[in-house]
């Protein structure tokens, strides 16, 4: 089977709570395994609010993490406090375990290929790469990666045109520097979806009004549906492989400058790493995702 370990801003969006809906009715139903989940960013109610959301989704038994220096990101989550007081009330941050250390000791334990899904920022990642060894393995992070991991999915870039810029890389220097290290430095095959892939393809509309995740999409302002960038990797990982998923691919290398958070790609046949472009038309997507998400479903 395989084994994913989820990467997640649960920032001020709201398509972190949909794709976590896809990916632990996978896990649910046997279709993946789900090690843990690290967040990426850091606000006053960021971990209480998603353990208290992976709850409600069946998923009390994953281990979730924290970057808790990832305090520079910015915004106004509204959906994060009112979910937090309602499902987690007293439960803060300082109780979760330090997301670094939790990808570290999930790729000790693990016995078979671990994938790795990021749909938030990307300094974790690019920690673990500089890491080195502790209590959960003589490894180092590269060293670790390079032994367990087969494959990052990652919605970051985008891809549609040299020298643009996207929120996941080119948010704040903490993202720019850690972007550039993660492209030069990850020693597996990547695949990214882009920004103006999940752009306009709006999903979780259509849910019940008794349904926590339109509570949250609600508080958020996106109570009729909201771009699904997040959901559409964490899709498209489920299905493994980026044609069956509906979609084409440019192979090469990426590139980020981490002065400017601009990304670049070389062309390149046999490079390691890919975007996906859509070759389906927009609702054949979102159909696939309202259906996964559906609140009868469960």
């Amino acid at each position: 089977m395989r084994q994913f370990i989820l990467g997640t801003d649960w920032w001020t969006d709201c398509d972190d709570a949909v794709a976590v809906r896809i990916l632990a009715r996978a896990h649910l139903a046997g279709q993946c395994r789900l090690l843990g989940v690290g967040m990426n960013a850091c606000m006053p109610y960021s971990a209480p609010s998603l353990r208290a959301f992976m709850d409600q989704e069946g998923l009390s038994e994953i281990p979730l993490a924290i970057d808790r220096d990832a305090t520079d990101f910015g915004g106004k989550p509204a959906y994060q406090e009112n979910f937090a007081k309602q499902y987690a009330p007293g439960v803060q941050n300082e109780a979760f375990p330090d997301s670094l250390s939790l990808y570290r000791k999930l790729l000790a334990d693990a016995e078979s290929p671990v994938e790795i899904l990021e749909i938030g920022y990307p300094q974790v990642l690019s920690a673990l790469l500089q890491s080195g060894p502790d209590e959960f393995s003589p490894k180092t992070g590269l060293e670790l990666i390079f032994q367990k991991v087969t494959k990052l999915w990652i919605m970051a870039g985008k891809w549609d045109g040299d020298g643009e810029k996207e929120n996941n890389f080119c948010r704040n220097p903490r993202s720019r520097v850690a972007g550039e290290i993660l492209c030069r430095l990850w020693p597996t095959p990547i695949t990214f979806l882009g920004w103006e892939v999940g752009y306009g393809i709006l999903t979780g509309g259509e849910l019940s009004k008794d349904d926590p995740l339109r509570q949250i999409m609600a508080d958020h302002g996106s109570a009729a549906g909201r771009h699904s960038w997040d959901p559409m990797l964490v899709l498209l990982a489920l299905t493994g492989n980026e044609a069956d998923a509906g979609y084409d691919t440019r192979k090469g290398r990426a590139t980020l400058d981490a002065d400017t958070g601009a990304n670049h790609f070389t062309p390149d046949p046999h490079g390691p790493h890919q975007y996906v472009i859509k070759r389906e038309p927009d609702g054949y997507y979102r159909d696939a995702i309202n259906r996964l998400i559906d609140s009868n479903r469960r």
